[in-house]
C-alpha cells in the first residue's frame, strides 16, 4: 500500500469578489483533482485547534497526525532543524526573514513592502546574511542562512528569556502596514529590536532586494515521536521549504532533495513529482509531498498567482504520480490544504479546510462531488476534528 499526501499550503480560501463571489479552489481547472474527487471522500477538518496561531507549523503538524498542544515549541527550531543548526537545550532560535521597508521615512514609520525581500534567491540572501552575522554575530548570536528570503536566528543559552520576549509578529501579517506598531517591544527583546533597527543601516544599499532583518517564529529544542514508530510506516516529506524538512528530520523521516524546486510558482514541479516516486521506489510506505506557492499567492493578495498555483500541480505533478500509482497493487491519495490564507485578509486563518481522501478501490463509486472546494466540502456534512482524526482515517487498513 502506498499512501500519498498532496498538501497545496494555504490553498483554502472565502468568496473572492474579484472571481464573480468564488474561491481559487472553485475558479481553477484542475480536471484530474476533480476527477479523483468524484470517487472521494469529501469533507472538512480543522488542522488549528482553538487557542493555537494557525501557522503552517501547526498545521501541517497537524494533518501529519501529531498533537501540537504536545509537541510543538516554536516555528524556528522546526526550521532550524532543517538548515543543521547546532541546537542545546538551554538555547533559543528565532526566524530571520529578509525583508524589504520603505525607504524615506524614520524606521518605527516604515511600511513593511515585501515580506520575503523581493523574492530574493538563496545565493544572493546568502551573501546578506554573512554580511549580517558579520556584524552582529558573537559568542551570544549566531545567524544561519536558510532558503531565499527565511533564515535563521541562534540565541545560545537564551531559554529563560522566552517568556519576557513578549509578541513577536509575523511579518507576512503585516504587508502594507507601519512597523512600528509591530516592532518587539517585550522586556527580554531590546538586543533583537536592535538588531533589526541596524541591519537596515547595514543592508539600505542602491538596489538592494531585501533592505533589513525581521525577527520572530521563537522557539526551543523540540522532540518529536518517530512518525514511522506511531504509525508503522516508513515516511518521507518532499518539500522546498526548511519548515517542513525541519519537521521530517525530527520525525526520523525521509527528506531529499529535489533541484530546482522553491516556493514559488516556479518550482520544479515534475522533479518533486519523480522524487515522491523515488521514495516510494526506495521502500517508503508515506509520502508527503507539500507544494508553497498558493500560501504565497496568498499573502500576496494575488488571485490569478493562486489559481496557477493548484492548476499547475495538476498538470505537471499528479500524472506523474498517478500513472505510477496505478500499477501498484493498491494506494491512498488525501489532497488538502493546512489552513486558509485567505486573499481578503492575506494571512491565515484558522478555518476548517476541505479535505479529500481516495483510493483505488474506490474507483466508480461517485461515493465524492464534481467540483472539490470549500462549498462542496462543507456540503457533505463530513467533518474531521482535527488532522490526527484524518491522519487515522486515512492510514485505516
Amino acid at each position: 500500500m502506498k499512501y500519498l499526501v498532496l498538501l497545496y499550503d494555504g490553498m483554502a480560501d472565502t468568496p473572492v469578489p474579484a472571481l464573480g463571489g468564488k474561491t481559487p479552489m472553485q475558479c481553477a481547472q484542475k480536471p484530474v483533482f476533480d476527477q479523483l474527487g468524484r470517487d472521494s471522500e469529501v469533507g472538512m477538518v480543522r488542522t488549528v485547534a482553538p487557542g493555537q496561531k494557525p501557522g503552517s507549523d501547526v498545521a501541517n503538524l497537524s494533518v501529519l497526525g501529531y498533537d501540537p498542544a504536545r509537541c510543538y515549541t516554536g516555528r524556528s527550531p522546526l526550521e532550524a532543524a532543517s538548515i543543521g543548526v547546532p541546537m542545546g537545550e538551554r538555547d533559543l532560535t528565532l526566524r530571520c526573514n529578509l525583508v524589504t521597508l520603505s525607504r524615506d521615512e524614520p524606521f518605527e514609520d516604515k511600511i513593511l513592502l515585501d515580506y520575503a525581500g523581493g523574492e530574493i534567491a538563496t545565493d544572493e540572501a546568502r551573501e546578506v546574511v554573512a554580511a549580517v552575522q558579520a556584524a552582529f554575530g558573537d559568542g551570544e548570536f549566531t545567524y544561519y542562512t536558510g532558503v531565499q528570503y527565511r533564515h535563521c536566528l541562534l540565541w545560545h543559552g537564551a531559554k529563560d528569556k522566552l517568556p519576557a520576549l513578549g509578541e513577536l509578529t509575523p511579518p507576512h501579517d503585516i504587508i502594507g502596514r507601519r512597523v512600528g506598531d509591530y516592532l518587539p517591544k517585550g522586556e527580554a527583546a531590546a538586543p533583537l529590536l536592535a538588531m533589526m533597527r541596524r541591519s537596515y543601516a547595514l543592508l539600505n544599499t542602491p538596489g538592494a532586494k531585501a533592505n533589513c532583518i525581521w525577527l520572530w517564529g521563537e522557539g526551543t529544542r523540540p522532540a518529536l515521536p518517530s512518525f514511522e514508530e506511531k504509525t508503522g510506516l516508513r515516511g518521507s516529506i518532499v518539500s522546498a521549504v526548511d519548515l517542513l524538512k525541519g519537521i521530517g528530520i525530527l520525525a526520523g523521516m525521509r527528506t531529499p532533495e529535489v533541484p530546482g524546486a522553491t516556493g514559488w510558482l516556479d518550482t520544479n514541479y515534475e522533479g518533486k513529482a519523480r522524487q515522491a516516486i523515488e521514495e516510494f521506489e526506495a521502500g517508503q510506505d508515506f509520502v508527503y509531498l507539500h507544494f508553497e506557492a498558493t500560501d504565497e499567492a496568498g499573502h500576496r493578495g494575488d488571485a490569478g498567482e493562486k489559481i496557477l498555483g493548484i492548476e499547475l500541480i495538476d498538470q505537471r505533478v499528479l500524472p506523474i504520480v498517478l500513472e505510477y500509482l496505478e500499477a501498484q497493487d493498491d494506494y491512498a491519495l488525501a489532497f488538502l490544504p493546512d489552513h486558509p490564507t485567505p486573499l481578503a485578509v492575506r494571512t491565515h486563518t484558522s478555518d476548517p479546510v476541505p479535505y479529500m481522501l481516495y483510493r483505488k478501490s474506490w474507483r466508480g463509486s461517485g461515493r465524492g462531488v464534481a467540483c472539490v472546494c470549500e462549498e462542496t466540502a462543507k456540503g457533505t456534512g463530513l467533518y474531521c476534528e482535527s488532522g490526527a482524526d484524518l491522519m487515522e482515517r486515512f492510514l485505516e487498513r
